[in-house]
C-alpha cells in the first residue's frame, strides 16, 4: 500500500512536470512557428555583419528617425543607435522584442532605442525619415504600396536581401544576400519633377 501510495505520487510528480515543460515549449516556440502561418510568410533570420556594414553604409550623411521593420533580434536598430539614429523596431515576436531591448541595455544604447511588439501592416511610419527592410519577396509590393502612401518626399527606404518591384534604386551595394538597395522616395515619387511644375503667378 505504501509503496503504490509512492509510485502514484511519483507519477503525479512526472506528469506535472512533463506537462510544465510541454507549456513551457508551448510559449517559447509559438512567436516563432506563428509567422509561418500568416498569409505573408516573415521567418526570423539573423542580419549577417556585412549586411549591417551595408545598411550603414546606405545611412552616411543621413539623419532623422530610423525605423527597423521587423527588427529581430534589434541589431540592425543597436548598430544605428550607436551612428547617432533615433531608432526604432516593430517586431511581431515578443520573446526577439525582449532580448532586443536586453541587448540595447547591454550595449549602452537603450535610450535611443525603442522595440515595439506590433504587426508592421498596423502600424503607420509616416514619421520616420530613415527605414530598413528585411522582407522577402510575398511582401514587396504590398509592402511598397504603403510605404509609397504614408511617407514624406525625403525618406530613404533601405531594402535588405529582396530589392522593391517597382522602384528603382538610387544606390546598390553588397553582392549575393549581402545585397543592399537604397531608394530616395524624392526620385521614386518624382517630388522634385512636380515641385518645378509648381510655378509662382506672376501679374498681368
Amino acid at each position: 500500500s505504501e509503496s503504490s501510495s509512492r509510485r502514484r505520487s511519483w507519477g503525479l510528480l512526472v506528469t506535472a512536470g512533463v506537462g510544465g515543460t510541454l507549456v513551457a515549449l508551448y510559449a517559447v516556440v509559438t512567436p516563432f512557428v506563428t509567422p509561418a502561418l500568416r498569409k505573408v510568410c516573415l521567418p526570423f533570420v539573423p542580419a549577417t555583419s556585412t549586411q549591417i556594414k551595408n545598411v550603414l553604409k546606405m545611412l552616411e550623411n543621413r539623419s532623422g528617425s530610423l525605423v527597423d521593420v521587423g527588427s529581430g533580434d534589434g541589431r540592425v536598430v543597436i548598430a544605428a543607435a550607436k551612428r547617432g539614429f533615433k531608432a526604432v523596431g516593430y517586431e511581431l515576436n515578443p520573446w526577439l522584442v525582449w532580448y532586443s531591448r536586453y541587448r540595447a541595455w547591454r550595449d549602452g544604447v537603450h535610450r535611443d532605442t525603442k522595440f515595439y511588439i506590433s504587426d508592421l501592416w498596423k502600424v503607420s511610419f509616416s514619421h520616420y525619415t530613415n527605414i530598413v527592410v528585411f522582407g522577402v519577396p510575398q511582401m514587396m509590393p504590398q509592402l511598397e504600396k504603403k510605404l509609397e502612401e504614408e511617407l514624406e518626399c525625403n525618406a530613404r527606404i533601405i531594402a535588405c536581401r529582396f530589392p522593391f518591384p517597382c522602384w528603382i534604386p538610387d544606390h546598390t551595394t553588397g553582392e549575393g544576400i549581402d545585397t543592399v538597395w537604397a531608394y530616395d522616395l524624392k526620385h521614386s515619387r518624382g517630388c522634385e519633377a512636380k515641385s518645378l511644375e509648381i510655378t509662382p503667378e506672376t501679374e498681368s
